[in-house]
């Protein structure tokens, strides 16, 4: 509940509509901010500045404050954003009351999650972090790797029908690593992967002919969509392939008691496997992604059908094998560090949504849809529903879900949600070979994107900032905002909307989660000197109307008492003049 307390600080000064006197302190550049309409700007306060000036005469601004950076300490900044001169709006107690809301909101997500992905999430925060952990001894063991790896040799595949024995991490959410040995029947041979199924599988799985179209939609539809967005993974085995085992461990690491509270795990990929087995026994040594085998009556754990795993799996291994891309490709070939892990979690959400654009593509609408009106034809709803609900938690809570410094061993779901958003917009600035660029170069997210993108890191989140309102103007053409402030292949507020609409219909109105069919929220810019907090890597979002009798308005972006902040921080606000009637 600390987060929610947060949001109930005191004012830093009397507010109520009598005029504030704060000294000029001006941010960069200290010019009058001059806009024209739907024009964007980026102001930097990182000089130990706090105050800007807008030329006014009705003019009405977006303004966002934000720190830009994921080197700072990952904790609450108290701020404030007012003007000496425009008198407290009636909506300021609004705003009070929405922020101590959000903040409520903010507490929900430390709670423990009661929804599908819950144990999914949680099983990759502590996978990863395991696998941080690990990365020194896989660099470590690079000059040990398969000698067919390195020099490009492949070996034939085991014949179909061959047994393999493996060792399956099966306690996910314990303290001690224990481990299940599995022995498991090689049923699928394709171009690019083997599929093994555990030979203790439950009865009533998958039949023969289901098998072989199940392993033929991995390796002949996902492998493809995953590999080229980002690229191949390694081949440390020399095999030439992608191993997916479906073993009944994977089954057992979920207790039957946790599948009603917070779901299941349907797959995971473990980096103890490009550790050389003579190095480690844990070690398969190999491409491996593990997930579950069908068991429609629950004699494992969890009931899962086989129409479950023909919805749940395909997604899982999208985000799952880009995971393992974008491990071996920093680790293994590259000899680094992991790639940063918020922009690695980021770009395995984009990697499920890759897997919806193949079926929007293969089917426009109205076609494959089993209501015309649908956004999403029917095949790409399961690839669909994590990033939509998430990018709506997020743009609900912008100021307290840090996409910066998050990482995939923090809880949460509205962080994540976040950064499929900024890895979405970069690809629809720079293109889709930014993702196989990503996978390589500095384990720092902000060098890493400013190094691809050829733009300062600081400027990239400012426009990212307003494009998440600015991207689809209420009563106006998409192509009002300027190109570097909207996306191209999603139209966020749209996909908002349709999720709020659905979500109202299905329970008869707004619930607490989705209140509003636009999530990102503007509060007024006024002498209301009320102390809210921000976190580095977040935003928040306001607007400032300027009197029609005045010249310019100042306004100040400070701490409590109107200290400057740290420069570490990287305050900056990126600016928007709003067309008239917004």
């Amino acid at each position: 509940m600390a987060a929610a307390a947060c949001y109930k600080l005191e004012p830093t000064a009397a507010g109520g509509g009598s005029g504030l006197n704060f000294k000029s302190n001006p941010c960069q550049p200290a010019d009058t901010v001059r806009l024209a309409v739907a024009q964007a700007g980026r102001i930097d306060c990182s000089n130990g500045g706090t105050t800007v000036t807008f030329a006014a005469a009705g003019a009405s601004y977006l303004v966002v404050p934000e720190f830009a950076t994921d080197q700072a300490v990952f904790q609450y900044v108290p701020y404030a954003v007012d003007s000496g001169s425009l008198k407290a709006a009636v909506a300021a107690s609004r705003m009070l009351a929405a922020r101590v809301r959000r903040g409520a909101l903010a507490a929900v997500e430390a709670l423990p999650a009661v929804q599908l992905g819950a144990a999914q999430r949680r099983a990759d925060e502590l996978v990863r972090a395991r696998g941080r952990r690990l990365a020194p001894l896989v660099r470590a063991s690079r000059a040990l790797l398969a000698p067919a790896a390195r020099t490009l040799v492949r070996s034939a595949p085991p014949a179909q029908g061959s047994i393999r024995s493996f060792q399956v991490l099966s306690n996910l959410f314990g303290t001690t690593d224990t481990w299940a040995t599995v022995n498991a029947s090689l049923q699928y041979v394709g171009s690019n992967i083997l599929l093994y199924v555990d030979t203790l599988a439950p009865a009533g799985g998958f039949t023969p002919t289901q098998l072989q179209t199940f392993g033929q939609y991995f390796d002949q539809t996902l492998f493809p969509i995953d590999t080229t967005a980002f690229g191949s993974p390694t081949d440390i085995d020399g095999n030439g392939h992608v191993i997916v085992l479906m073993s009944s461990a994977v089954n057992a690491s979920t207790p039957t008691a946790t599948c009603t509270s917070a779901g299941y795990v349907a797959g995971f990929f473990n980096q103890e496997d490009f550790i050389p087995t003579t190095s480690d026994p844990n070690s398969n040594q190999g491409e491996i992604f593990y997930t579950i085998v069908p068991d429609p009556n629950g004699q494992v754990s969890c009931v899962h059908t086989v129409a479950d795993m023909e919805s749940v799996v395909p997604p899982t291994f999208l985000h799952e094998l880009q995971h393992l891309i974008n491990f071996s490709q920093h680790v293994v070939v590259d000899g680094g560090a992991p790639g940063a892990s918020w922009l690695d979690e980021g770009m395995s959400i984009s990697a499920e949504e890759l897997g919806s654009l193949y079926y929007e593509q293969k089917c426009p609408a109205p076609a494959c849809r089993t209501n015309p009106s649908q956004l999403f034809p029917d095949s790409a709803q399961p690839f669909v529903q994590g990033f939509l609900y998430d990018s709506y938690e997020y743009a609900l809570l912008p100021d307290t879900a840090s996409i910066l410094l998050e990482n995939d061993g923090d809880p949460g779901a509205s962080w994540r949600g976040g950064a499929w958003l900024l890895v979405r917009w970069l690809a629809d600035r720079k293109g889709a070979g930014v993702y196989r660029q990503l996978e390589h170069g500095s384990s720092d997210g902000e060098t890493a994107i400013a190094s691809v993108m050829g733009t300062p890191f600081t400027q990239l989140f400012a426009d990212f900032g307003l494009s998440l309102y600015t991207d689809s103007l209420p009563g106006l053409p998409r192509a009002t905002a300027p190109a570097a402030d909207r996306f191209v292949t999603r139209n966020v507020s749209e996909l908002w909307a349709r999720l709020y609409t659905t979500n109202v219909a299905q329970n008869g109105g707004p619930t607490f989660d989705i209140p509003f069919p636009m999530p990102v929220q503007l509060f007024p810019i006024s002498s209301d000197t009320t102390t809210y907090v921000l976190l580095p890597g977040t935003m928040t979002y306001f607007r400032l109307d300027t009197p029609t009798n005045a010249a310019a308005v100042s306004i100040q972006f400070a701490g409590p008492g109107g200290v400057a902040f740290p420069g570490g921080l990287v305050p900056q606000l990126a600016i928007f003049r709003l067309p008239p009637g917004q």
